[in-house]
């Protein structure tokens, strides 16, 4: 019977080994199609299908082990039912030969004659052709009814078949989309993983002092991207009540400018608690970026080394060719007193080795 829930599972030995091929059902499933709403991408093409041929009904249908869904119906009434049993569908045929099946005259045909949608469906000519995924296995049929006997001409089948090709390749455009989705959001995360993971999880607490940060990447046209990018910025504790905070920017993005980040990042955590002053430690930098060398990537960065005492912030800045950010206000900085921020900005790319080279010729040791 048509279009009832419930259908009983049929065996292999009644349908052709074909439509129980896991790796076709495992396509069926990945299709998404089964159970879904009409499409007008689908119905279209069925539509054109009906004005090519001169027949009452056209189908799109998407078959597994039981059923032989219709993803497309034009020319039904649209409130009955939107499958059959694969056993009484032609669909079934369709995937055991894997070709096109035109019987124009269906009650005489010995392939279809017997089967219950013949007579249910008034079928007086059929004519089907598969629907295959991106892999090559057939999901289901393209197929017109018309309800008297006729003849399909060659134009009207190369036509049609046209049109089911037409039906695989938007099955394959979605498939290839969902997965590009996919793929980019694995990247993303692993991205945004990546991009945390060269910057403070949190700022620590800072007597005396209030401090916050946003880090907000962004691609070169100004959009939030999921490149990792070699923005990075840090505050830490270094002796006693001393504290350093650095910004820097690595030219480029990806993981070149990730490696360049990180060597950037630990090394002035290291060399800060072992030098006062901010030029030295820029100059250690230096020489760690040039003896270790892990990308010709050249990076900026201002530094500065500082305490809060009774009387304020008291300490010493240097920039190993950061841009500046707006001069302080004259006099000393009190608590509670505004600070002024810098912001990372694109370096130049055009000479990144002689920059890297050249960036403290005659820092202090």
């Amino acid at each position: 019977m048509m279009a009832k829930e419930g259908l009983p599972s049929v065996g292999a030995g009644e349908l052709p080994e074909a439509v129980f091929d896991p790796a076709r059902l495992e396509a069926v499933a990945a299709s998404g199609l089964l159970d879904s709403p009409p499409e007008g991408a689908f119905d279209d093409l069925a539509q054109l299908a009906l004005a090519i041929t001169g027949a009452q009904k056209a189908f799109f249908t998407v078959a597994d082990g039981r059923r032989s869904f219709w993803k497309s119906a034009v020319g039904m009434d649209s409130t009955a039912g939107r499958e059959n049993d694969i056993r009484d569908s032609p669909c079934h045929l369709l995937i055991g030969a894997g070709r096109e099946l035109i019987a124009e005259d269906a009650a005489a045909d010995p392939r279809i004659r017997d089967l219950a949608a013949i007579d249910e469906l008034g079928v007086g000519a059929w004519a089907g052709f598969p629907v295959v995924s991106p892999e090559g296995h057939v999901l289901g049929g393209f197929c017109v009814v018309d309800k008297d006997a006729r003849t399909f001409t060659p134009e009207q089948s190369a036509a049609l078949r046209t049109l089911a090709r037409s039906v695989s390749s938007e099955i394959a455009l979605r498939q290839a989309l969902r997965e590009a989705r996919a793929s980019g959001d694995a990247s993303a995360a692993l991205a945004r993983t990546l991009q945390d993971s060269l910057l403070p999880p949190r700022l620590p607490r800072t007597p005396g002092l209030d401090v916050a940060a946003v880090h907000l990447p962004a691609t070169a046209t100004g959009m939030s991207g999921f490149d990792v990018v070699g923005d990075f910025y840090d505050l830490f504790r270094t002796r006693g009540e001393s504290w350093c905070a650095v910004l820097g920017d690595v030219c480029g993005k990806g993981l070149d400018a990730a490696k360049v980040t990180a060597l950037a990042r630990y090394t002035v955590r290291t060399e800060a608690t072992q030098h006062p002053k901010p030029a030295t430690v820029l100059h250690r930098l230096h020489e760690a970026l040039v003896d270790q060398h892990v990308s010709d990537r050249f990076l900026t960065a201002a530094l500065t080394v500082f305490h809060v005492d009774g009387q304020g912030v008291r300490g010493r800045y240097a920039s190993a060719g950061h841009p500046p950010g707006p001069d302080p206000p004259r006099g000393r900085f009190r608590r509670g007193t505004p600070r002024h921020r810098h912001a990372a900005e694109p370096a130049d790319a055009g000479h990144p080795r002689r920059l890297r080279r050249s960036l403290f010729p005659s820092a202090p040791r």
